[in-house]
């Protein structure tokens, strides 16, 4: 991962663009007129102990308001070029993380995700002005031990002396405090994922009353994070501490010199302020110390990142559906296994004439989830084929897969400013067209939903923003359903009637059939009398098809009655 980390850092270099260019001019300059300064102030004693009139004085004038303008500009060079590398950044963590497969996404804490889009992508953006400031950092060190030996050689070599043992210290700090952060940051991580999960879930923590037992679940790694945070902290005050004690023997060493070198004759008194002021420029490595650690973290969050980007996306063919396409969907041997191992569909063979009504029932861990999710290639079968119109969906193209095929989920995330863009969000690109046609799409979507009449009775109708929409769980789910309605070829709808009542859903299905202008359909579903009124039941048993029939041909079968009723209570008629 260290190679992949080292790749994104130098992407995050580049994105800060010409803002990186300008802090690393500024930078240059600011250093260049802060090697200069104690020369020119020791030119300017020497004047003053001569009584020569010179340009010194005024030099060292300009010198500091040099310092003072590019440290204005290089401040707001690195704040620019940060905001947009992170910019960049994320906005690439982002669509990398929707290209995933949903199964390798999930893999990742929700609130894990949100810590490296937030928190490490921030670390990494900063690539670009720690650069600068890390090449800029050695340049004091550097040019200090140039001017001490230009000014008198034996200055120089005490100086490097003292040098080589701070960049030995310098170097334990870097590796030392990298596995720190490194460890901090993943834990963070894992506090978050576990803090999503118990706010998702805030309502049954809350009626099971174990709100202390979530906290302390959550809380568990809170010791390895803080072990983390005290060995960075550590980290630092050691290489601080190191750099006290070394830097003040090493300056006195420079003095004793520098004032043996003036009492022989060696040396001007201006010299010797020179040689003074470059012996604490060259040891203030508290700026090197502070560089380092900001290296350290941008390293570290890069890292976080890359682990993310460096995992495949999925990948999508130029195929299309046949033009003359009625919708026909084939199951060809599918085998889906859980990440355990375990097979959750097996070896499943189905064809499914285009316009038809599928109903996929079975008792709780069937596969019907699974089912539906393979259907319009959510998942990807580890084994077999799925078929739409003849072509296989991997080989579909993205754009054509989406205008394929639409979804309704059980809990839908409604995603869009307005009530019309939720409606809307499903609508192939170049759809888009003028408000008026736009707002009769929405209206004859939300009907055959059964949600034109939430959707009307809002403030603005559908052009009321969303978080000014109070809804019912049946009225989000009807929201969903709206949106799915878009997919042209098959609906597939998991559970996505469930929070509505029987009316509603006796409603939704007769709508849902009037509107899909001969769509297949598959819908996953507890209710009997859904599977009543497809045209076809797919009954899953355990992850095997045990039966493809009508709801009447199977409703003989006691076994099949059995998955519409609650456990203890007798089988009925089928409604």
């Amino acid at each position: 991962m260290t190679v992949g980390s080292d790749r994104l850092l130098r992407r995050a270099v580049r994105a800060g663009g010409g803002w990186t260019v300008l802090l690393g001019v500024t930078a240059l300059l600011g250093a260049a007129a802060e090697l200069l300064l104690p020369a020119a102030l020791g030119r300017a004693v020497d004047a003053a102990l001569d009584g020569s009139p010179g340009w010194w004085p005024a030099a060292a004038c300009a010198l500091v308001a040099v310092l003072a303008g590019t440290d204005t500009l290089g401040d707001l060079a690195a704040g620019t070029g940060t905001a947009r590398a992170t910019a960049r950044l994320r906005h690439q963590l982002l669509r990398h993380v929707f290209a995933l497969d949903p199964r390798t996404a999930g893999r990742h804490p929700v609130g894990d995700l949100v810590a490296r889009l937030v928190g490490q992508a921030a670390d990494a953006g900063q690539a670009g002005s720690t650069v600068v400031y890390g090449l800029v950092a050695v340049l004091p060190p550097v040019g200090s031990l140039v001017a001490l030996t230009l000014i008198e050689p034996l200055l120089g070599i005490t100086f490097v002396a003292g040098l080589v043992l701070l960049t030995v210290l310098m170097r334990a700090f870097v590796t030392d405090a990298s596995a720190a952060m490194t460890g901090y940051q993943r834990t963070q991580g894992l506090i978050a994922g576990r803090l999503h999960e118990a706010v998702a879930g805030h309502r049954t923590v809350a009626a099971a009353g174990t709100v202390p037992a979530e906290i302390d679940r959550i809380l568990v790694p809170l010791p390895l994070l803080r072990g983390h945070g005290r060995r960075s902290w550590q980290t630092l005050a050691r290489a601080a501490g190191r750099n006290a004690a070394v830097a003040p023997l090493l300056s006195l060493a420079v003095v004793a010199v520098g004032g043996w070198s003036v009492a022989a004759g060696w040396l001007t008194p201006g010299q010797l302020v020179a040689a003074v002021q470059y012996a604490a420029l060259g040891t203030g490595l508290g700026a090197v110390t502070a560089t380092l650690n900001r290296l350290v973290r941008t390293r570290a969050g890069a890292g976080r990142i890359a682990e993310v980007l460096a995992q495949p996306t999925r990948t999508y063919g130029p195929a299309r559906v046949p033009a003359t396409g009625a919708g026909t969907l084939t199951f060809d041997a599918v085998t889906v296994r859980a990440p355990d191992g375990r097979t959750v569909l097996h070896r499943v063979d189905l064809h499914l004439p285009g316009g038809r009504a599928l109903a996929v029932v079975g008792a709780s861990g069937a596969g019907k989830s699974t089912f539906a999710a393979v259907a319009g290639r959510l998942r990807d079968p580890d084994e077999g084929e799925v078929r739409l119109d003849g072509v296989p969906l991997h080989r579909l193209s993205h754009d054509e897969l989406r205008r394929s095929v639409g979804y309704g989920f059980e809990r839908p995330v409604l995603v869009g400013d307005t009530v019309a863009d939720v409606i809307d969000l499903g609508v192939p690109a170049g759809a888009a067209d003028d408000p008026g046609r736009r707002l009769g799409r929405v209206r004859r979507s939300a009907r055959a939903a059964a949600v034109d009449g939430f959707a009307e009775r809002l403030p603005d109708g559908y052009r009321t923003a969303l978080a000014d929409a109070p809804m019912s769980g049946g009225e989000a789910q009807r929201l969903g359903l709206a949106r799915a309605l878009h997919g042209g070829r098959l609906l597939v709808l998991d559970d996505a009637t469930s929070s509505v009542d029987t009316a509603t859903e006796y409603r939704i299905a007769r709508a849902v059939a009037e509107h899909g202008d001969g769509r297949t359909r598959v819908i996953v579903t507890h209710r009997a009398t859904t599977a009543a009124a497809a045209d076809l039941v797919a009954w899953l048993d355990d992850g095997r098809l045990r039966a493809l029939a009508s709801h009447a041909r199977l409703w003989t079968d006691p076994a099949y009655r059995a998955v519409f009723q609650p456990a203890g209570e007798p089988a009925g008629r089928p409604g």
